[in-house]
């Protein structure tokens, strides 16, 4: 039922601006629907090997054996599915770690989890030998928990605040990325591995890898979506959180989790993917506002078209060879940080 204000006798009466600003986010939601879809036909059809849609949709629900038929299906398709877990999974946890300390350019990496992640599966490869994705997902698990709760303990625990947690990140991601580069240095017989690892991409992941993480994404999908009512009411203040019935240190706790399940097992299958949590957040702020229960269904949606539009710019830019998707992120991430910082100088003038 719309609400309206209210008007004077032989007025009409005016929507509220929650009610005006509700069918602008529906069709925000439908567009994300949309361009989610291209972006996955693109990912099916664009590549070395050019496919038109006619013979992508016939290698999808037809097959014939022909030999776009097996690009289609055993290369592409896995490939596509993989980005949009990993994409939805990162616009996750980029969009509860933004409400979660109240700044609008804060990162997933920001607890250290991605940092944590990468230090354990480099530990991995060079440490205990293990070669296989599958073995990384149970490490970049463990590293990416370890640092998450490293770095609650020294935000301070029941002290924490956003700022606080945010210093301890940054010293937790100092210290673990040059464990990181040390390691990799001193143990040059694994650097190829360790190397193809650290740099996220979509080429060449095992699917199966996707199916043995995607418990693990859809619980901390569904954790950060729970978390959308009480996320909003901390984003008003601790105070009024409480105020409002709303336990801080359990909000606290169960989202540093969902970031903890979304991004370690995102970074255990493609590596360590940056700048997706942060862009995709910032630039639907914009459209949903600073409410949670708007903010993390968009970000589910456009945070996949990104990567698999970033993944599609790869394939093509140098082909036959191909660029990560995350040096095309990193490099879309700076061009946002530039364009920031001069609408800010701008603003100042």
């Amino acid at each position: 039922m719309l609400t309206g204000t209210r008007s004077r006798p032989g007025e009409t009466p005016r929507l509220s601006a929650t009610a005006r600003s509700r069918p602008p986010r529906v069709a925000g939601l439908a567009l994300g629907v949309l361009l989610l879809v291209v972006a996955s036909a693109l990912s099916l059809a664009v590549g070395t090997e050019h496919i038109p849609l006619g013979d992508v949709w016939s290698g999808l629900f037809s097959p014939s054996g022909s030999r776009f038929d097996n690009i289609v299906r055993e290369l592409r398709l896995p490939r596509t599915l993989i980005g949009m877990a990993i994409g939805a999974a990162l616009g996750l946890a980029g969009g509860v770690m933004q409400v979660l300390t109240r700044n609008p350019l804060a990162d997933p990496g920001l607890l250290g989890v991605n940092a944590g992640s990468s230090a354990a599966v480099v530990t991995a490869i060079s440490v205990f030998g293990i070669t296989s994705f599958t073995g990384y997902l149970w490490f970049a698990l463990l590293g990416a928990c370890v640092a998450a709760v490293a770095v609650n303990a020294l935000g301070g625990t029941r002290a924490a605040t956003p700022v606080r947690l945010a210093l301890a990140g940054t010293a937790v991601n100092a210290a673990l990325f040059g464990y990181v580069n040390g390691l990799q240095l001193w143990d040059l017989s694994t650097l190829d591995s360790m190397r193809y690892w650290s740099v996220g991409t979509l080429e060449k992941r095992d699917p199966e890898l996707l199916l043995t993480a995607l418990p693990l994404l859809i619980a901390g999908a569904l954790l950060a979506f729970a978390l959308a009512r009480p996320l909003g009411a901390l984003s008003l203040g601790e105070d009024h959180a409480r105020a409002l019935g709303t336990s801080v240190r359990r909000t606290r706790v169960l989202s540093i989790v969902a970031i903890t399940l979304l991004c370690g097992s995102a970074t255990a299958v493609c590596g360590p993917i940056g700048f997706v949590g942060l862009m995709i957040p910032h630039a639907v702020r914009a459209f949903t506002g600073p409410d949670p229960r708007w903010l993390l269904p968009y970000c589910a949606l456009f945070a996949p078209t990104l990567l698999l539009v970033a993944d599609v710019i790869g394939r093509v830019v140098v082909a036959p060879s191909e660029i990560q998707a995350d040096i095309v992120t990193s490099f879309l991430g700076g061009l946002l940080f530039i364009h920031l910082v001069r609408r800010r100088k701008v603003a100042q003038l």
